[in-house]
């Protein structure tokens, strides 16, 4: 085996460890239920960005686990969600029982001027 052939395997080797180390942080990552992201594998990695979009095998398994995690929840934001639905119930809670209050202060609005009308009436009449 001369030089060439030498680094073209040495090569090989480093390129199929950089693969595995990629595709094993990726599928740890869905384990893990974590968002999988090119910034997140670059730092856990080491490697570039530029490997994760140009080489086929880890962009297979990088789309791979993205079209997986599309149904997935992240579950801050799923908490959130329910501290949001909470306390929009709450509010709308708080809308209904203003509302009421407002139609029952019209009904009393509308029976006091009624009283004071006759009063008016039963003055105008006294003179």
């Amino acid at each position: 085996m001369n030089k060439y052939d030498t680094m073209i395997a040495c090569n090989r080797k480093t390129s199929e460890e950089k693969i595995n180390r990629a595709v094993t942080e990726i599928r740890q990552m869905l384990t893990d239920r974590e968002k999988v992201s090119v910034p997140k594998l670059v730092k856990r990695t080491g490697l570039s960005r530029g490997f994760f979009y140009k080489n086929e095998t880890v962009r297979k398994e990088m789309d791979r686990a993205l079209e997986q995690q599309a149904g997935m929840i992240d579950p801050k934001r799923y908490i959130g969600d329910i501290v949001m639905k909470n306390r929009i119930e709450l509010l709308e809670q708080q809308v209904r029982e203003l509302k009421r209050e407002k139609e029952q202060l019209e009904k009393e609005n509308v029976r006091l001027q009624k009283a004071l009308n006759k009063k008016d009436l039963n003055l105008l009449k006294n003179l």
